[in-house]
């Protein structure tokens, strides 16, 4: 049986839903996600693109990110909720804002990264690792 994870916007315009479970889950403290999530860290879960099937057509904006990706962030255009971000320079791969999952308990964090970034008031999780910037991209979970 496929594992299914589904997720929306906030108004419920745009829906998703992927046929595997994610990749990784990372807390990015570069400057990019402190303005798309108020000035705290964001949470994003790692897909595989393949596994995607979108209702809806979410807005997007393109930019260059500090890592030097150009990344194009979608957001649903009608209530503003951040949903995905995708770097050009990892076409297969979708990172969802674990916000909009349906099920947020499958998005705890396995790692920080863009640690560096964080203000001094940041609570940095000891048990996680940490990466003062960009890290490598997540590894592909084992068969079976």
């Amino acid at each position: 049986m496929t594992e299914q994870v589904s997720g929306r916007c906030f108004c419920g315009a745009i829906r998703y839903r992927f046929d595997h479970k994610p990749l990784a889950v990372r807390t990015c403290w570069c400057r990019d996600c402190q303005y798309l999530a108020c000035g705290n860290a964001s949470v994003g879960a790692f897909f595989r693109r393949a596994g995607l099937t979108l209702e809806g057509e979410p807005a997007a904006y393109v930019s260059q990110a500090a890592s030097g990706n150009t990344m194009r962030r979608r957001f649903c255009a009608r209530c503003g909720t951040h949903l995905f971000s995708e770097a050009e320079a990892r076409p297969d791969t979708v990172v969802v804002r674990v916000g909009t999952l349906e099920d947020r308990e499958i998005g705890g964090p396995s790692s920080i990264i863009w640690a560096a970034s964080a203000p001094a008031w940041a609570k940095l999780d000891p048990a996680l690792p940490v990466c003062e910037g960009q890290p490598a991209t997540p590894p592909e979970p084992p068969p079976g």
